[in-house]
């Protein structure tokens, strides 16, 4: 299945509308723009996304934020994103419901 034109330009306009203090999955990133299954592809795109788009607003289903990026759990403790014990986001309370495409 190919890719539908603008999928990263779709990924990066529900990644600006997250609200600070508030996370959301990379599946559910993939399910909003119509693309269910796709989450990794949206995680590669945000690899590659501007610089200012507010991508370590995005963990995934579990709540883990990306492996390799050290400074993710401090941007989002300082929005005031909490953490449950385990390390993991917790996505009863921080996670982004408010969901307006």
């Amino acid at each position: 299945m190919a890719l539908p034109e603008g999928f990263d330009a779709e990924v990066y306009s529900v990644v600006a509308q997250i609200p600070a203090g508030r996370v959301t999955t990379y599946g559910q990133i993939a399910r909003l723009i119509g693309m269910p299954g796709y989450a990794r592809r949206v995680g590669h795109a945000l690899a590659a996304a501007p610089a200012g788009l507010p991508c370590h607003r995005v963990v995934n289903s579990a709540g883990r934020t990306a492996p390799h990026w050290t400074e993710q759990r401090p941007m989002l403790e300082a929005e005031g994103v909490r953490f449950r014990k385990n390390g993991c986001v917790d996505l009863t309370r921080s996670g982004w419901k408010e969901v307006t495409l």
